[in-house]
């Protein structure tokens, strides 16, 4: 059976050819071509606005045109990520998907369920003849994983919808009415650098392994990180060994738990092996401390060569200082919402390259000053090193509406569908629809979709039974939209 196969057909179709276009993030011309195709070859009036945002409208079944209209919104882009080991050009292939038991993945890469399956929902009802619905007007956003630049940049002159249904979350017995907004703090320092000392060798550390995951959505899991990970080998040998660091190559991208780190120093040749020895005992304690959450990681030590310099010794301790003392993981839990992560930052991103130190990381907040007090700690943390520091694409989180008119239809048709209540939450990810709310103060807005797990990371899978549960509600829920 292929991913074609499965029920609804036709959705898990709409993925499938979807999945067959590259669509990085900020790499969207082939996508946003894909979807002006679609719109255009139904007949249904289609849109691109100036940032490249598509909207679809499509009229009002016979019988429901007293409805309000109603707004569909999914983002185009996915996180393209891959293991260190799977060969794949994201720029030219499609995403190869498999079916595990009652899962699709996909072979080594991210599969782009995320936030692919909403607009495979959304192109599902553009495209059918059968299912009754009151006026739609799609919005299908770009860019939404690396700066939320279509949400940011949207015409709202383009809508008159008064619902919005935002199908991007992860949990299928969840309603979502509220999210984190964030920050991005980039950092860059120059070394100083020495030439590597006579009668020395070359070892590469190296991580591999982690669980990884969306680093909103699961940095409450306590996964590990690579970056941090590196840095208290790094600490911990420094204190033993006397060595030169050369380089670091640590995480992918900016909104992902980094599960891969590689480090390359030089050592004297009466050191090499203490520092190896070392790095097995240290490297057993992580293993240790971490071994019910991260049961795959590697760790490994090997001899290499390089043409490079290492940083001085002044500044590989800075380095190490500072990424030691630097805050990652959660910041606060919320005391108004239980179990929802208010604050929280992640380390994305170490490179340290010919003596250029520079590193990515982005905080997150449903508290617009919880979230400035977190990026004022790491913009202090990297400053007392004399790091540069430039924060940017700060978008603002949605705050929960409890009396939202969409909630209490769903939350009902939700509690008599499957005869419990669904759990309404807010989110600790950057939902596109904090910043929807603010070019549309008016509209009603709410946030659901299938069981999706390990979001951003190849591990990446979405829940075939979870999708099929999630359509039939959203089918039934374009029955319930009140009359205008």
């Amino acid at each position: 059976m292929s991913v074609r196969d499965l029920e609804p057909k036709a959705m898990w179709n709409h993925f499938a050819d979807l999945n067959a276009v590259p669509r990085a993030s900020k790499k969207e011309e082939g996508v946003i071509q894909f979807i002006m195709d679609f719109g255009q070859n139904l007949g249904l009036e289609t849109i691109q606005d100036t940032i490249g945002n598509v909207i679809i409208k499509k009229p009002a079944s016979s019988g429901m045109e007293d409805r309000k209209t109603i707004i569909m919104q999914s983002h185009l882009d996915m996180v393209h990520q891959k293991n260190s080991d799977t060969d794949f050009d994201f720029a030219t292939q499609g995403i190869d998907m498999r079916i595990n038991g009652d899962w699709v993945d996909a072979n080594g890469t991210t599969l782009g369920a995320d936030n692919g399956i909403g607009v495979a929902s959304i192109m599902t009802v553009l495209s059918s003849d059968t299912i009754a619905h009151p006026a739609v007007e799609a919005m299908f956003t770009i860019d939404e994983e690396t700066g939320m630049t279509g949400a940011i940049n949207l015409d709202p002159s383009n809508f008159d919808g008064e619902i919005l249904l935002n199908l991007d979350t992860e949990d299928d017995d969840e309603l979502s009415v509220g999210c984190a907004g964030g920050i991005d703090t980039n950092t860059t320092y120059k070394c100083s650098l020495d030439d590597i000392k006579s009668d020395s060798e070359v070892l590469s550390l190296t991580i591999r392994g982690l669980v990884g995951g969306h680093s909103g959505m699961d940095i409450d899991k306590e996964r590990g990180n690579a970056n941090k990970f590196m840095n208290r080998i790094l600490y911990h040998l420094h204190s033993l060994v006397d060595y030169q660091l050369i380089s670091i190559d640590g995480g992918s991208l900016r909104n992902a738990i980094p599960r891969e780190s590689t480090c390359t120093v030089a050592v004297s040749s009466s050191n090499t092996e203490l520092l190896k020895a070392e790095f097995e005992k240290v490297t057993d304690i992580i293993a240790t401390e971490f071994k019910t959450i991260e049961q795959n990681v590697e760790f490994s030590i090997e001899n290499t060569t390089s043409d490079s310099q290492a940083v001085s010794n002044e500044d590989k301790v800075k380095i190490l200082n500072a990424i030691y003392g630097l805050h990652n993981g959660v910041f606060r839990m919320s005391p108004d919402m239980k179990g929802l992560v208010e604050a929280s930052s992640s380390l994305a991103r170490v490179i340290l390259k010919d003596g250029d130190f520079v590193t990515q990381s982005l905080q997150r907040s449903s508290v617009e000053s919880t979230k400035g007090d977190l990026a004022n700690t790491m913009r202090s943390t990297f400053g007392s090193m004399g790091c540069a520091v430039t924060q940017s694409g700060d978008y603002p989180g949605w705050q929960p509406n409890t009396d939202s008119e969409i909630l209490s239809i769903m939350a009902k048709l939700y509690e008599e569908s499957f005869g419990e209540k669904p759990k309404v939450k807010a989110c600790h990810a950057g939902l596109e629809c904090g910043i929807l709310l603010k070019h549309l103060p008016e509209v009603d807005m709410i946030s659901f979709g299938p069981n999706i797990r390990a979001a951003h990371s190849p591990d990446e899978k979405c829940q075939i039974s979870s999708v099929k549960k999630y359509w039939g509600f959203l089918i039934d829920t374009l029955q319930l939209i009140p009359t205008k």
